[in-house]
């Protein structure tokens, strides 16, 4: 069955499925809207296949656009709104993209880079003008084998590549986050995540999936405070962020002061919270089930989750898999680690979730696909009872003085101080040591945090030679569409002068990890 039918298929004709500003459209709006868009592309010669791109702000338009290019078995491609237009059409023409229907904010500036390399637009105001034909035939789907979507990855640990999400990826995916979150048809989640990146857009699958509705919110970057007049206007149920968004509620604004009586679930994924931020929020909100999810864009877009009432003793795990989702924690020799012990593997996974790899990379698709089976490049350990607890990705791990340091296990120590809005932990060259240890770090304007009392907090809580060297307090982090911090460009910036350095007066001696 072709996904976008099936996501359609359960919400009421009168329920309303997408709020946005004064806007709300119902599922019957929703499923005539999908079916035009389709037929307006089978009508333009598009046959099963084809890559369509979408440049779109999350918006009606975008779910529409979405739904319809799968509808009429083509394969939607979406591209972030922010990024620059050289980035855009690298992106569309790696994905062999023929067409982009575009929003009206977005028109503009696409048209000058789509044109002139041949991609046809259309755009969101031709798209209602048009006259469509209702087609006579639509395209058979195989779900295993079919693609409904290209979603290029964050790029937050190297190049954005294209992974190819199926019919039954996304089917299987969204079912089971359905299953452990308990989604009901009377829920409704407000969105603050692009759409063009998994999370956001595993928000939208599983809400429709679900009968469920979905609150687009346009504030949260510039005005972060204004979501908290949303959630409790909107009588949402649930709100979705990654590391940054739950930093940023709980540094800037009255969240965690704030009563929500309809609100019965947050949800964080793409990458780590630090653990006393999952501490200050469960304290603020006893009632709420907080789910930690831990997934990548190859598994379309989740792999575990841990159960919200395991919070307390299973600080810091991701959890186990999901319903139809193998996870393995494995050695290089390929056995599995030891349940209890400290040894450390990486996480394999494998399910009707799990991509069939990078569009057009073969190279790259043998490298992390193999055998049915992702490999993650995650590396973790396993407890006593199954348990997964994350220690670091590969090539995070920082190497002063040839010590194996975790850079996560640094951010969470100093992600202790409620001053600390945000940290990042990265490694610059440095003579003597090879790597040093630099941690980059934003403060709340109004608290009166220094580099020393960081430095003096770390010393207490770390061994020696996990002391950052360098304490770099910022006035913000660079993140990329999807919230992720970009520590590429922190690690590209570390020669170069910042606003203000604390350099310790004895800087850790290289010692071997023994």
């Amino acid at each position: 069955m072709n996904i976008s039918d099936k996501l359609l298929s359960r919400g009421e004709a009168a329920a309303p499925a997408v709020f946005h500003e004064d806007e709300v459209i119902t599922y019957g709006e929703l499923r005539r809207r999908t079916r035009r868009t389709a037929g307006a592309l089978l009508d333009r010669g598009h046959t099963q296949g084809d890559r369509i791109g979408i440049l779109a702000e999350n918006s009606p338009f975008f779910v529409v656009a979405y739904l319809g290019i799968i509808q009429a078995g083509l394969v939607a491609v979406p591209l972030g709104t922010d990024l620059p237009a050289e980035t855009q059409l690298r992106m569309a023409r790696e994905a062999g993209m023929s067409r982009l229907l575009v929003s009206a904010r977005c028109a503009p500036r696409s048209r000058l880079w789509a044109e002139p390399a041949g991609i046809r637009l259309l755009t969101e105001d031709e798209l209602e003008a048009a006259r469509i034909s209702q087609p006579q035939l639509w395209p058979v789907i195989e779900p295993k084998r079919d693609l409904a979507a290209l979603m290029f990855t964050s790029g937050s640990t190297g190049t954005p590549k294209a992974v190819m999400i199926s019919h039954r990826n996304i089917e299987c995916n969204a079912e089971d986050i359905i299953d452990y979150l308990g989604l009901r048809t009377d829920d409704r989640g407000m969105v603050v995540l692009p759409f063009h990146y998994c999370f956001g857009l595993s928000l939208l699958h599983t809400h429709l999936l679900a009968g469920a509705s979905l609150v687009l919110s346009q504030a949260f970057k510039l005005f972060p405070e204004q979501v908290i007049g949303e959630l409790l206007e909107r009588d949402c149920t649930g709100f979705a962020g990654v590391p940054s968004t739950y930093q940023i509620l709980l540094r800037r604004t009255r969240f965690c002061q704030t009563a929500f009586p309809r609100l019965r679930w947050l949800q964080q994924a793409g990458g780590k919270l630090p653990n006393p931020c999952i501490r200050e929020l469960i304290e603020a909100f006893p009632q709420l089930k907080f789910f930690l999810m831990y997934g990548q864009t190859e598994a379309t877009a989740r792999l575990s989750f841990l159960p919200p009432e395991r919070l307390r003793d299973k600080l810091g795990s991701l959890g186990r898999g999901l319903r139809s989702t193998r996870l393995e924690v494995l050695k290089a020799n390929g056995s599995p680690v030891r349940p209890g012990s400290m040894e450390i593997g990486e996480i394999v996974a494998a399910g009707d979730n799990i991509s069939p790899g990078y569009w057009n990379e073969p190279e790259e698709t043998a490298r992390f696909f193999r055998h049915g089976k992702l490999r993650t490049g995650d590396l973790a350990r396993v407890d006593e009872d199954g348990f997964i607890f994350f220690v670091e990705r590969e090539r995070d791990f920082l190497k002063p003085g040839g010590n194996r340091v975790s850079a996560r296990e640094i951010e969470d120590i100093i992600a202790e101080l409620r001053e600390v809005m945000e940290v990042a932990v990265v490694g610059a060259p440095h003579e003597l040591l090879g790597e040093a240890i630099v941690a980059c770090v934003v403060v709340r304007p109004d608290g009166a945090c220094a580099g020393e009392d960081i430095e003096r907090h770390c010393r207490k809580r770390l061994p020696a030679f996990k002391v950052p060297h360098q304490i770099r307090l910022l006035n913000s982090l660079p993140h990329n569409a999807s919230g992720k911090v970009q520590k590429d460009r922190l690690q590209s910036l570390a020669g170069a002068p910042w606003p203000e350095i604390h350099q310790p007066a004895q800087a850790p001696a290289a010692t071997a990890d023994l």
